[in-house]
């Protein structure tokens, strides 16, 4: 199983989340930078992967809405492919 630690205080515009999470989860090139991109290879994900988000009070600080917003699509996304787990630690 994989696991990858993502940090909110990394995140500080939409554009940098987007490129740090491709980043970090190696995501393809072709990764669109967006929610729906970031849903669409999430819940299509065969690999067994834990994904810990730490610091997440600093993702809201800098992204507000859109970073909850990004905490849902991990939820979600979770609660539907059984190879993704989620945790904001």
């Amino acid at each position: 199983m994989e696991r990858v630690f993502l940090l909110g205080s990394k995140m500080t515009s939409k554009e940098k989340a987007h490129e740090y999470i491709k980043e970090m989860l190696n995501f393809p090139d072709y990764y669109g930078r967006n929610l729906d991109a970031l849903w669409d290879l999430l819940i299509s994900c065969s690999n067994k992967t834990s994904i810990y988000l730490l610091n997440e009070e600093e993702l809201y600080k800098d992204l507000g809405e859109y970073g909850k917003s990004i905490v849902e699509v991990f939820r979600e996304a979770a609660d539907l492919n059984d190879n993704i787990q989620f945790y904001n630690i």
